[in-house]
């Protein structure tokens, strides 16, 4: 656990060691699949869920073996990882064309119907048969379907599109960001030491309420209300913020 932030007030409470990596990764799978989930909904075409969480899990264990406790969380550094990986895995596998991914899906489609049906796994023979094709034409749309292509950039590209977003904020967003930061920072340093600690710890260790009232000797309630009061007193003070 980290010590308090000085700019809060000082450290009332020792620092423990920090867990294991094996401990790391068992306690945040629940977030690879939280955050595949998250980005599967915008992409749902392009990849299977599952597919993103074994890439997660893949990111997740090596952000567990290099975090190093410098005051973050480590959620919240696993997070910037986990969701860096699946997005740079999908920008490399982009140049697989739409009309691929189409046949891909009217295929997968028609092969579960079919095995429904027949209560085994179908082959290309019956595959071709129920889609009307013969064999040679099957086979080269099967083909075209698992195919890469390279296309235009021009053509592919889409403001609105995961694959082409920019993950680097603008000068203004960082302007914006390191105002609100100082501001935050001002409005905290006025609060009494134990609001401060309360907000410390929940936010940044990220700590429970009970967990909370254990560490400072109080009742989950008592942290509650005491949590209430110091975010109303930092809103208010952030009322005239722009």
């Amino acid at each position: 656990m980290a010590l308090i932030d000085p700019q809060y007030g000082p450290a009332t409470y020792q620092k423990q060691a920090r867990p294991a990596p094996e401990a790391l990764v068992r306690a945040h799978m629940p977030l690879v699949r939280k955050i595949a989930w998250h980005v599967h909904a915008r992409v749902a075409t392009a990849i299977d869920v599952e597919d993103l969480a074994q890439i997660g899990m893949v990111a997740l264990v090596e952000s567990a073996g290099s975090f190093e406790d410098r005051g973050h969380a480590f959620a919240t550094y696993a997070t910037l990882r986990i969701r860096g990986a699946m997005i740079d895995h999908l920008r490399r596998h982009a140049s697989l064309c739409r009309a691929a991914m189409a046949r891909r899906r009217h295929l997968a489609a028609v092969r579960e119907r079919l095995e429904n049906r027949l209560g085994r796994a179908a082959g290309d023979a019956e595959m071709a048969a129920e889609m009307g094709m013969d064999a040679a034409a099957y086979r080269e749309m099967v083909d075209y379907s698992q195919a890469v292509h390279q296309e235009s950039i021009e053509e592919i590209y889409s403001d609105h599109s995961m694959w082409f977003a920019n993950d680097e904020e603008g000068a203004d967003e960082t302007i914006d960001r390191a105002r609100l930061k100082t501001a935050l920072a001002e409005a905290i340093r006025t609060l009494p030491e134990r609001d401060a600690m309360v907000l410390q710890l929940y936010f940044v260790e990220e700590m429970n309420l009970e967990e909370i009232g254990q560490t400072l000797g109080v009742g989950a309630a008592r942290i509650c209300q005491i949590k209430k009061a110091a975010l109303d007193r930092v809103r208010l003070q952030l009322a005239a913020w722009s």
